[in-house]
């Protein structure tokens, strides 16, 4: 059992939903009469619901963790892959010990370094020198310690002529490359990294990314690391585990799991639920997305020779000059072909308080291959993203002779396909 890094053995985590407060000391009198008095099980437990965000529930209670059991060995780099709502975050957050199971236990080896949103453990009064020290503390080092490892951590970070200046003047993207560097220079054993990286820029992500394998890789240390991005879970970890609803869905390679949950979100076919997102945070959100026919009617399937069309709306809470992005993903998640507004310089004026249809047409025939591809979309405001959104629809392109001749075999077939003659 030495080269166990985490087990999580029965783990569930259950919230009650609505205004906290709201009648919680009857409830809390009745569980602890139940549990401590009568010694019976919790009754709270028997009726929380799965945590399935797109349905209407019935109980005030619900799992976002339920019966959570897998194994973590030292040295492997384990991907947590699930929809939004699935319980990654909460997942992380209990072995952080951000806050504790209601059901089951949780064993480590080792300190644990986590860096789950932006401004984790720092204080904002406090300078980054400060917050530098103040986390390496917390993790048990010394002074020596984290004065040997400083100059290293705020070279990665990048943030030198800011490291005397209070954290709540750095911009979001400061906050994170000098919460990583923290929680990746102090040589945690087990490293624990959310969707947080995606705050920073194309640059600084390659340099995390890179900086993970040689924790892992180099050092030997553990890392569990939640991301929608497919390829970054292909290329970094070795080992993966799907959750959907807030239970272990499928546990294997990271491979096998980037596979199963792909192929499980494309065959699924589920109209995105645009009703029930949560979109109070957001300045401007994307309402709608439809792949449409040239009368305008939404469309998923498709043959070689079709043109897409499609429509995008967008909702704005103030006024917003927007670029549109859409992007198809095959099974794999490798991006097939991408449309951005930006790079035709079309920029879409969107009003306070109205709803606005964007629209694009793609001029030239799909000519890829059969099969079902997913679409993620996004709206922009010069360098700022407004709103994005994955998978949240898909086309279907159909199985036809291309090329005439009568030889089809779409598993040799690459993905994208183009008439062509030869000669001698």
């Amino acid at each position: 059992m030495s080269n166990i890094a985490i087990e999580f053995e029965n783990v569930g985590k259950m919230y009650r939903l609505g205004r906290v407060g709201t009648g919680t000391l009857s409830h809390d009198l009745n569980r602890w009469w139940t549990t401590n008095i009568l010694r019976k099980e919790d009754p709270y437990l028997k009726i929380g619901e799965t945590n399935d965000r797109s349905k209407k529930g019935h109980s005030d209670y619900v799992w976002a963790l339920h019966d959570i059991s897998f194994k973590v060995e030292q040295g492997d780099v384990v991907g947590i892959i699930g929809k939004n709502g699935a319980g990654k975050s909460t997942l992380l957050k209990l072995l952080s010990r951000i806050t504790s199971p209601t059901t089951g236990s949780i064993r480590y080896q080792g300190r644990i370094a986590s860096l789950l949103e932006v401004g984790t453990g720092f204080h904002p009064e406090m300078t980054g020198r400060e917050n530098i020290y103040m986390n390496g503390s917390i993790m048990g080092m010394t002074k020596k310690e984290i004065t040997r490892k400083l100059d290293e951590i705020v070279d990665f970070a990048g943030v030198e002529r800011y490291l005397d200046t209070p954290v709540k003047r750095y911009s979001s993207g400061m906050t994170v490359r000098l919460g990583f560097a923290v929680a990746a220079f102090l040589e945690p054993e087990i490293l624990v990294v959310d969707e947080v990286l995606t705050v920073g820029d194309a640059e600084f992500q390659k340099k995390a990314i890179g900086k993970m394998k040689d924790v892992s890789q180099g050092s030997g240390r553990t890392v569990l690391f939640v991301s929608h991005n497919m390829a970054s879970v292909r290329t970094l970890c070795n080992q993966g585990v799907v959750l959907k609803n807030g239970c272990v869905d499928y546990i294997g390679t990271a491979d096998k799991c980037v596979d199963y949950y792909t192929e499980q979100s494309l065959m699924s076919g589920d109209s995105f639920d645009f009703a029930n997102r949560n979109t109070s945070h957001k300045r401007a959100f994307i309402s709608g997305f439809d792949f449409t026919d040239e009368l305008g009617n939404a469309q998923t399937s498709f043959s070689f020779s079709d043109t897409l069309s499609c429509k995008l709306t967008v909702q704005s809470k103030e006024d917003f000059n927007v670029t549109a992005r859409i992007t198809l993903f095959d099974v794999n998640h490798s991006r097939v072909m991408a449309f951005d507004s930006q790079d035709v310089s079309s920029v879409f004026p969107v009003k306070k308080g109205s709803e606005s249809v964007i629209t694009c047409k793609v001029h030239e025939p799909l000519n890829i291959k059969p099969g079902r591809y997913s679409v993620n979309v996004s709206v922009r405001q010069g360098n700022e993203l407004l709103d994005h959104i994955e998978n949240v629809s898909y086309i279907d392109v159909k199985e036809e002779d291309f090329y005439g001749y009568g030889r089809f075999s779409v598993g040799d077939m690459p993905i994208c396909l183009r008439h062509h003659t030869w000669a001698i």
